[in-house]
């Protein structure tokens, strides 16, 4: 939140077809140090709200074209602009014109001729209440996003780590009560299925247990500079097994040379997570490669599928906490969605951000980046 005691954060939009009262408005206000921009009419200062980010409108009523109270309905109108505070300047102290002006928007008004005094003093409490305002919203945000993650927390185990627990107890009294009118073959298929429900399993509890660690702030964050191909051979060696049982040809092209800067326990986990629904959402016979190239002052690592795709709508629900989607895989796998929450929030942690490109039948590119050397890393 902007320190009210520092003007110079700041930003004041003065609205007024008279150059002589933008001048008397600006120097009292300048004065005080806070930052200002001017408007003659009111399309010059709609363009300006609405490409601007201002903290203030000073909005004179009597302007020719548009007048003060249409500026302000076209304000109010707009998410961008419509928090914006409005104090109308006018001539005009009727009741009448001050009543129409809180109808339409406005916060406050102040009359020609200025009181510097005065107007400071509403100045100053309309930025505080601003302030308060956006306070108030961002721990609203917030607010929401604990209890999506909490929702997400309890759909987990409620049922995506429920379900593989059952298919176990299940198969194991399954073979305990039947095992001796089974062939090798049938064992063999069964122990295989035990074998991908416990690692399904672990691999949920892992990707949920990390998760609980950021959400209470006890990840450990250690950076250091890695050969991202090295660690992009480790995860394709430890992923070959899943991919071969379906068939699919898993390879990583990254240079030798290319380097990036990060926690490499939490990139490994990124592409764990990304090769492992790459596998689970590419048919038998498909191919996977992990491939990243160096660009300007970061690096840009791709996991690219031939698998099922993902439509735009869906796209769109992606590395969200609000929203709970999961889909099934090539094989009837199931997966939480957790693991691409996970991806995004190391992701940014790491001063990346990660994005999707899909095609329906065709495959997809989950795509993240990293800063290629420390000097990169975004301040925090």
């Amino acid at each position: 939140m902007k320190d009210i005691e520092h003007n110079e954060n700041f930003r004041i939009l003065i609205v007024d077809d008279v150059s002589q009262n933008i001048q008397i408005v600006a120097n009292i206000l300048k004065a005080e140090g806070y930052q200002m921009t001017y408007a003659q009419s009111g399309k010059a200062a709609l363009a300006k709200a609405w490409s601007h980010n201002f903290d203030l409108i000073l909005l004179d009523i009597m302007m020719p074209e548009m007048n003060g109270f249409e500026v302000c309905i076209k304000l109010k109108q707009y998410p961008e602009t419509k928090d914006i505070p409005v104090i109308f300047l006018t001539a005009k102290s009727d009741t009448e014109s001050i009543v129409k002006g809180f109808k339409v928007g406005a916060t406050d008004y102040v009359t020609k001729p200025f009181n510097r005094m005065e107007l400071v003093a509403r100045v100053r409490t309309h930025l505080a209440l601003r302030e308060s305002q956006k306070a108030l919203q961002t721990s609203e945000e917030h607010l929401r996003e604990a209890v999506a993650a909490k929702d997400k927390f309890f759909s987990i185990i409620a049922h995506d780590l429920r379900s593989p627990f059952h298919n176990l107890f299940h198969l194991h009294e399954f073979l305990e009560d039947d095992i001796d009118t089974f062939d090798r073959e049938q064992l063999v298929e069964f122990f295989k299925s035990l074998c991908e429900n416990a690692t399904m399993t672990f691999n949920l509890l892992e990707n949920l247990l990390s998760w609980a660690k950021t959400q209470t702030g006890s990840v450990k964050f250690a950076p250091v500079s890695f050969s991202v191909s090295g660690l992009a051979k480790n995860i394709a060696k430890l992923l070959k097994s899943s991919a071969d049982e379906k068939n699919i040809t898993l390879t990583s092209g990254i240079d030798e040379d290319i380097t990036a800067y990060g926690d490499t326990d939490m990139i490994s986990m990124i592409l764990r997570n990304l090769v492992t629904n790459a596998i689970k959402f590419t048919p038998k016979h498909g191919k996977i490669t992990i491939d990243g190239e160096k660009k300007d002052n970061h690096v840009e690592i791709t996991v690219a599928d031939t698998g099922m795709g993902i439509s735009e709508e869906n796209i769109r629900k992606l590395f969200r906490i609000d929203i709970q989607f999961s889909s099934f895989g090539t094989q009837g796998e199931r997966g939480s969605g957790l693991g691409l929450i996970l991806c995004k929030e190391f992701a940014e942690k790491n001063s990346g951000k990660i994005w999707v490109e899909s095609e329906v039948s065709k495959g997809s590119r989950f795509k993240f980046t990293l800063p290629g050397t420390k000097n990169y890393v975004r301040k925090r």
